[in-house]
């Protein structure tokens, strides 16, 4: 019986562990209203500022073009819808009154879906997914660079290119970098091994293991949360929801998979030949992503730009939440890319379309180089002259020699919180202000702003006013600190939910427009969210490092329940003959590799077969209390005394609510 208790408990504990592979099966909520006449007025003026007749980037976006993708749904192993692109068909003609005409226009060039002939050899996928995958004609086979999200959209885009080029048989796999959209796939298209068995080398940036399974892992709660938000996964695909993400349609939830490469860029450059091909390597780590690289290909005079060129302005801080990036690296790789390219003819990257033209990549590259630049030296100028992140992001504007390129226009990342992020790289989250040092917590405060203000009815009726002169950013401020103090106050919910809604109609970024509609979303309705274990992610579980399960442990503890509490246990894996020691103290818990402690209250003996099928839900509570693969020694009771001082996270918290 306390066997089968404390195997509950570790249910719970693998439930922590794996809260970074759970994804939101969220009820598509349709956001209802009309877009107000200032957002028309707004819209229209972005409509008069910018050249939308300029047909260049159709042109690119369709040449090549050997068949349109088809408009098949794809479902998980489980039943559940994961990709429609039908869904989109709505996005034809000139925007309506509830989009930017700006984004209108990005949504219809990702819109653009098939199989592409780049130049003789060199094909793209594009529209399976949100990022590309590219085929490269090598002596024997295919040369598959970044596999998508998915097995599923990997395998219907493999079979899909298939019809027209002949089998795709893998005689290389390159991942440019560390972003689970380019190597989620592999498993369609390879296996280890297979991979051995042909000699099919897998390629990669230096970190990449340690990158692509890690970044999620230990603040996995927060960011998949946050980035339904961004991604707007709860919103349904129309003209008063969610139309595009700026990089791609969207993001796609499935099954994912991942291999250890077998040939890493480790070095600034690197030249190889696969399967016939010269490849000329560039490592390019800390950029777009930690682990990333680009590579060109001298035979077709080609370049591969991965994600630090794209046909959007980038995030130098995502909005789902990760570690910054660095704007001035960024440009600075970007510049040692154009210092090589003396003779570039061809330019694809991996999302979005390519580019053809020595002159015409250049001048690209050029532009992207000065706009991270140029969203770093202001952002420092602006400081050192004393302005904090909200003062310098609403001062900064790109010079008119570039706001006007479509590829710079915010459409992902924007000038406003890119700024911010690269003030926070250099001086962190603290602006300088006393007021700002040590503020109270946001339901604390917005009790208070109301009654300074006179009461919620008093600030309903002022923010009424401000609703009808379109001053919506102001509305949503004030009305925030409604919402925070009176929570159940179904009026100013809707009035709140109003104004981000016109925000968003007015957005020329994606994630912004799909984060207000979200917060709109979750004020007007009841959410149904049920947070779902990515069951047929086996793969990529494998390749977790066991150090990541224990650092996202560390970070469970609840400090108030751990006040006083002293453990030492040994997490032992008993076929891999690793060992980790726990150890709690203060209130902080620790974890070290070494040989078991013999004074542990407590050992867990386990196998890493074990660890993965519970997480991936392969084996119940019966088959972990019978397997020979799972063994407690010692004071089971310290055992549950310690998964106690576990805080679970469901990965739903609110955001827009308190």
């Amino acid at each position: 019986m306390m066997l089968q208790k404390t195997s509950i408990f570790l249910v719970a504990l693998l439930t922590i562990l794996l809260s970074a592979c759970e994804v939101s099966e969220d009820s598509f909520t349709e956001v209802q209203g009309d877009a107000s006449r200032f957002t028309r007025e707004a819209n229209l003026q972005v409509s008069n500022e910018l050249n939308l007749g300029d047909q260049q980037d159709f042109i690119d976006a369709k040449k090549g073009l050997i068949a349109v993708a088809p408009k098949n749904q794809l479902f998980n192993p489980q039943g559940q819808m994961i990709w429609n692109p039908g869904s989109y068909d709505f996005i034809q003609g000139d925007a309506p009154d509830s989009v930017n005409p700006s984004l209108w226009r990005q949504a219809k060039l990702n819109n653009v879906r098939g199989l592409f002939k780049v130049d003789e050899g060199i094909y793209q996928l594009r529209g399976f997914d949100l990022a590309n995958t590219t085929l490269i004609k090598s002596d024997n086979g295919w040369i598959v660079v970044d596999p998508l999200t998915t097995l599923e959209t990997t395998m219907a885009a493999m079979a899909f290119a298939a019809k027209y080029l002949g089998e795709i048989n893998v005689t290389g796999v390159i991942f440019t970098h560390s972003h689970v959209d380019h190597f989620g796939g592999v498993l369609a298209i390879t296996n280890k091994q297979d991979a051995l068995l042909r000699g099919i080398p897998i390629i990669a940036p230096s970190g990449f293991i340690k990158e692509s399974t890690s970044e999620n892992i230990i603040a996995g709660p927060a960011m998949n949360r946050r980035g339904s938000y961004m991604f707007g996964s709860t919103l349904d695909h129309s003209k008063t929801g969610h139309v595009d993400a700026g990089l791609g349609k969207q993001v796609v939830f499935g099954s994912t998979s991942i291999l250890v490469p077998s040939i890493t860029i480790d070095q600034p450059e690197m030249d190889l030949n696969v399967d016939g091909i010269d490849f000329q390597f560039y490592n390019m780590p800390g950029s777009e992503a930690p682990s990333e690289l680009t590579f060109y290909l001298p035979q077709w005079q080609a370049f591969c730009g991965a994600e630090i060129l794209s046909h959007v302005m980038h995030n130098i801080l995502t909005l789902r939440g990760a570690k910054v990036r660095d704007a001035l690296l960024w440009s600075d790789y970007i510049g040692q890319s154009i210092d090589r390219l003396k003779d570039v003819e061809v330019f694809f990257n991996s999302h979005h379309w390519p580019t053809w033209g020595h002159a015409r990549i250049i001048t690209q590259m050029q532009q992207q180089q000065d706009m991270y630049k140029f969203i770093h030296d202001q952002t420092l100028q602006h400081a050192n002259l004393g302005l904090t992140p909200r003062e310098i992001a609403e001062k900064i504007k790109l010079p008119k020699s570039l706001a006007n390129k479509f590829h710079v226009r915010g459409y992902y990342g924007t000038l406003s919180h890119n700024s911010k992020a690269v003030y926070q790289h250099y001086f962190g989250w603290y602006d300088g202000n006393p007021a700002n040092l040590n503020p109270l917590p946001p339901e604390q405060s917005a009790r208070r702003y109301i009654e300074f203000m006179g009461g919620s009815d008093a600030v309903l009726a002022r923010a009424q006013d401000y609703m009808a002169r379109g001053d919506y950013r102001w509305v949503g401020e004030v009305l925030n600190h409604v919402v925070f103090a009176e929570p159940t106050n179904q009026a100013a919910r809707d009035m709140l939910a109003q104004a981000y809604e016109q925000m968003a109609y007015q957005a020329e970024s994606g994630p912004w427009r799909d984060i207000y509609l979200s917060g709109a979303n979750e004020l007007r309705f009841d959410r149904k969210t049920a947070a779902q274990v990515r069951l047929n992610s086996k793969a990529f579980i494998e390749e977790v490092p066991l150090e990541e399960f224990m650092k996202a442990l560390t970070v469970s503890i609840n400090a108030e329940k751990a006040e006083g509490e002293t453990i030492t246990l040994n997490i032992h894996f008993i076929k891999l003959n690793r060992n980790f020691v726990l150890t709690l103290r203060n209130s902080v818990l620790y974890y070290r590799e070494g040989p078991m402690n013999e004074s542990a209250e407590v050992s867990v003996h386990l196998s890493h077969e074990m660890l993965v099928n519970m997480l991936v839900g392969a084996v119940n509570i019966t088959d972990m209390v019978m397997s020979d693969d799972l063994s407690i020694d010692g004071s089971r009771l310290r055992l549950v005394k310690f998964f106690s001082l576990l805080n679970m996270s469901d990965g739903d918290f609110n955001i827009v609510l308190p």
